[in-house]
């Protein structure tokens, strides 16, 4: 029975990760992991490529425009058909994540930690970034965020996995991508993911490494620019990947998991997914 992650790094372009994640392209280069260029959804906003990510549905029809209006989606999701086939599900992600998939609003001292069996996330762990700004990113550390996932996984026994970190989209606002600080800050992620890879493969879960959407020269995304909707996808598992020049629909991601994972895919995800299972 296949075991997933999937880490989001929030805000990345293609060409930086082709060029700033050594340990990443390493074991691309090795063998162990395949990369893709994979496109996002329009508007590419954050909270509207989070809700197409495990809906599989373009904004247009789950109805999350922007970051403002953040409600319950009532549509099948990668979290509710792995509760529904028996397994366990686990989330370290921003509270958006929570608020689309499990309830909302979002209450800080109920939400921010929970384990409820029936799910549909199992095992949730969030974060608000309240007080965000230019000068305040308010983003926790990535490595604490990799370490409770981790403990998720080897305590709590999840079966599929998301985390969702924001510090490399909130730092791009700030620096945009074409400098110093983005380099360093790209070189550090990369060197911080790498253990908890390896850990987690040992711990026999294919992983999938990528963004929600990519960041332009000026900071920005939501439009159609490249820069803005491409970015990376480091699969390190078995299954089987379109050729190395196919560009992966953001759309195709849900079904694919769950095509993967052997759970049902559900009518609304029409996409065809890139994985077998």
């Amino acid at each position: 029975m296949t075991k997933l992650l999937l880490i989001i790094l929030d805000g990345v372009p293609y060409r930086n990760w082709r060029r700033l994640f050594g340990n990443l392209e390493g074991w691309v280069e090795s063998g162990e992991a395949r990369v893709r260029r994979m496109r996002s959804v329009l508007p590419s906003t954050s909270a509207s490529c989070y809700a197409s990510i495990h809906t599989g549905l373009a904004p247009q029809v789950h109805g999350i425009w922007d970051n403002a209006d953040i409600h319950r989606l009532q549509f099948p999701d990668v979290f509710s058909e792995v509760t529904k086939a028996g397994r366990k599900t686990g989330a370290v992600t921003h509270s958006y994540w929570s608020e689309f998939f499990n309830r909302a609003p979002f209450d800080v001292v109920r939400d921010i930690e929970y384990d409820e069996p029936g799910g549909p996330i199992t095992h949730g762990r969030f974060h608000t970034m309240h007080g965000y700004g230019h000068d305040n990113q308010m983003t926790p550390a990535d490595h604490d965020l990799f370490g409770t996932l981790t403990r998720l996984c080897e305590v709590k026994g999840i079966n599929y996995g998301i985390l969702h970190t924001c510090t490399l989209d909130s730092m791009g606002h700030r620096f945009f991508h074409d400098c110093a600080e983005m380099d360093h800050a790209c070189f550090a992620i990369d060197a911080v993911l790498a253990p908890f890879i390896h850990r987690w493969r040992k711990a026999g879960y294919e992983v999938i490494v990528t963004a929600d959407h990519g960041q332009d020269a000026r900071g920005h995304h939501g439009g159609t620019g490249e820069d803005q909707r491409d970015f990376a996808f480091y699969y390190f598992g078995d299954s089987p990947l379109p050729p190395e020049d196919a560009v992966l629909d953001q759309l195709a991601l849900a079904p694919s998991i769950l095509t993967r994972m052997g759970v049902p895919v559900p009518a609304t995800m029409a996409v065809k997914p890139f994985f077998t299972a």
